[in-house]
């Protein structure tokens, strides 16, 4: 087994230990953490996802940002795993989808929507001193990423996770992208050398 297969099984264990309690009151308190950020605070457009299950909670920020008037984007999976995307009009107009997750009815902008996002708010299982990410493993995001440095845009990339997932370091692979920024409910940590909008960020 990989480096990152061993990782990503023993944190999606670790957050197999918490309680929906523990889920909602840390998704209140990174909503929180997450609105005070320049980056967000900023942003017309952002790129989010909605969470599930124990995942780091991303629902009170979308609903944050959609009152205060950011046009947020969600992500729509399309057939091969990459992403089409659509814009989030409430948590009324989200429908079921494949694997579990939970995808705005609008209509969709395609797979190069997420160009127009200022910010782009990035699932994912662990992050490390560098900003390296470890996602689940899908290939979904790596795609997105690609596609944004491909076009020479750099949005902040943004990812939420619970305190002990900001680890010491996370394998790497030559397409890994990393992170300008993560939001724990502990902390908000920036990474030196990120800064969004930079040529290579």
């Amino acid at each position: 087994m990989s480096g990152k297969a061993t990782l990503r099984r023993q944190l999606l264990a670790e957050r197999a230990l918490l309680t929906s309690e523990d889920v909602r009151n840390a998704a209140a308190v990174l909503a929180e953490a997450a609105l005070g950020l320049p980056e967000l605070a900023t942003a017309r457009t952002v790129a989010a996802y909605v969470s599930i299950g124990d995942e780091p909670g991303t629902r009170p920020l979308l609903d944050a940002l959609r009152s205060r008037g950011v046009r947020v984007l969600l992500p729509v999976l399309l057939p091969d795993n990459d992403l089409d995307w659509a814009p989030y009009e409430g948590p009324e107009r989200l429908v079921a989808a494949r694997w579990g997750l939970l995808e705005p009815a609008g209509p969709r902008l395609g797979p190069r929507g997420v160009l127009a996002a200022d910010a782009v708010l990035l699932p994912g299982l662990a992050v490390d001193g560098r900003g390296m990410r470890l996602g689940r493993g899908g290939g979904s995001y790596d795609r997105v990423l690609a596609r944004l440095s491909r076009a020479g845009a750099h949005p902040a990339l943004v990812v939420l996770l619970y305190a002990h997932e900001v680890v010491e370091r996370v394998p790497e692979e030559p397409h890994d992208h990393p992170v300008h920024a993560v939001v724990t409910p502990a902390a908000v940590l920036r990474f030196p050398g990120r800064t969004p909008g930079a040529p290579g960020a």
